[in-house]
């Protein structure tokens, strides 16, 4: 359900200037006179707390993950105005623990880290010894501090606290493992999903578990994941990033390996507008061939074909691809040799013209060597990828002739410069 934005930025503005319409009442007699203390309670029973005000900040960062560019605008002028409330609200208010938490929640939801830095000065009167390793914690994890933030917070139980502080709280403790335990990682991530379901705090939780998944190998996991992101959270503000960071990922992936795998992907492509599903699609076909995975860039590229639709340079991609996938066959490469010279080189990118080379290089090799023409192709499969095109040139010269080390040398250049032009693709979406 999507939810318009706007009456919930009113709302905001509302209660963030409920305290101003108590001061400038009209309706009180101008010589009324009320107790200082009395006076006191009222305005602050009538400036909402900062849990309430977190609440409203919280409602609206959640129509970020529907969506809502609104919203993303919006939340800016939010947080600067909260910020701006909270350093002006008056100790007492800090004393109840509740807002302790929410003065937290905020800062970790973008707020001003300065609202703590500010708590803790006040001492063991606002911030108490049970609450100390949280807010020294949320500080130090805002400030980039992540040792410190490390042994502040992953002694605290997330389950102790309610479910968005809980859940906000699971998800740095996710961040501040990962390198270390990845499988502790993935279960605090399945927790904040399940005490924060809708809300931008899954989102976040979904989106960075795809890719533990993918890091530790868990491919069935990663499939599954990315296909619920991409159902429930499509439209996310952040969905951009994170179509980028999957295509980074789905290229270290041997899809080849099981027929389950590669079905359980292109399900998960079925998620993808056409245009976006054929661009992945070219993109993981061109990085298994480069990593020599040749029947996955084979599955890969006759799915892209699928799709080119007209497109004469995705199909001229998605055809290279194949056939150089398809040279290491022995009932094959006479025809994936046709397949390469037929293709119109004008139409490829320049690191594509350097694969087209080097595969119809290893072709004619191939074709040309004297032997058995499947041993000699199984021999060459391996020549796909750069780590053993190296290996072999390295040995050449003891194991091989002038015209194999020529063609070997091409591969690895060519291959060389596939790679690095899909490291730069990954490096872009970081």
């Amino acid at each position: 359900m999507t939810v318009n934005v706007r009456p919930l930025a009113a709302l905001g503005m509302i209660l963030l200037f409920a305290a101003d319409a108590f001061s400038n009442d009209s309706s009180r007699p101008a010589d009324a006179v009320v107790e200082p203390a009395v006076e006191q309670e009222v305005r602050l029973l009538s400036v909402p707390s900062p849990l309430q005000m977190v609440r409203t900040l919280h409602l609206m960062q959640d129509q970020i993950a529907t969506g809502s560019t609104e919203a993303h605008i919006g939340q800016r002028g939010l947080l600067g105005v909260l910020d701006t409330r909270f350093m002006e609200l008056e100790p007492e208010v800090w004393q109840n623990g509740k807002n302790i938490h929410a003065a937290v929640s905020f800062v970790l939801s973008g707020g001003n880290p300065g609202l703590l830095r500010k708590l803790l000065e006040l001492g063991s009167s606002v911030v108490t010894e049970n609450d100390r390793p949280l807010v020294e914690g949320a500080l130090a994890y805002v400030e980039g501090r992540e040792e410190a933030a490390y042994n502040a917070l992953m002694s605290l139980d997330p389950r102790t606290f309610p479910p968005t502080m809980s859940a906000q709280l699971a998800l740095v403790q996710s961040a501040l493992v990962v390198r270390k335990d990845p499988a502790k990682s993935d279960d605090l991530l399945d927790f904040v999903r399940l005490q924060a379901p809708g809300s931008l705090l899954e989102e976040a939780a979904l989106r960075r578990q795809v890719f533990v998944a993918s890091q530790t190998g868990h491919v069935e996991k990663f499939q599954s994941l990315a296909t619920g992101y991409l159902r429930r959270f499509r439209h996310s503000v952040y969905a951009g990033n994170f179509r980028q960071r999957l295509a980074s990922a789905s290229t270290r992936i041997d899809f080849g390996q099981d027929k389950s795998r590669f079905d359980g992907f292109v399900i998960m492509m079925k998620e993808l507008e056409p245009e976006a599903r054929r661009d992945l699609y070219l993109l993981t076909a061109r990085a298994s061939v480069e990593q020599g995975f040749t029947k996955s860039a084979r599955l890969l590229s006759e799915e892209a074909q699928k799709l080119v639709e007209g497109d004469l340079v995705s199909a001229s991609r998605a055809k290279l691809y194949r056939a150089a996938s398809m040279i290491t066959s022995p009932e094959n490469i006479k025809a994936a040799a046709e397949d390469l010279r037929q293709i119109d080189r004008s139409l490829l990118p320049a690191s594509d013209v350097a694969l087209l080379d080097s595969a119809m290089a290893m072709a004619e090799h191939i074709q040309t060597m004297p032997g058995t023409p499947g041993v000699l192709a199984e021999k060459a499969k391996p020549l796909l990828t750069k780590a053993a095109a190296e290996k072999a040139l390295d040995t050449s010269n003891q194991t091989q002739g002038l015209e194999q080390l020529q063609a070997l040398s091409k591969a690895r250049d060519a291959l060389s410069r596939v790679d690095r032009l899909i490291k730069n693709q990954a490096s872009v979406t970081q």
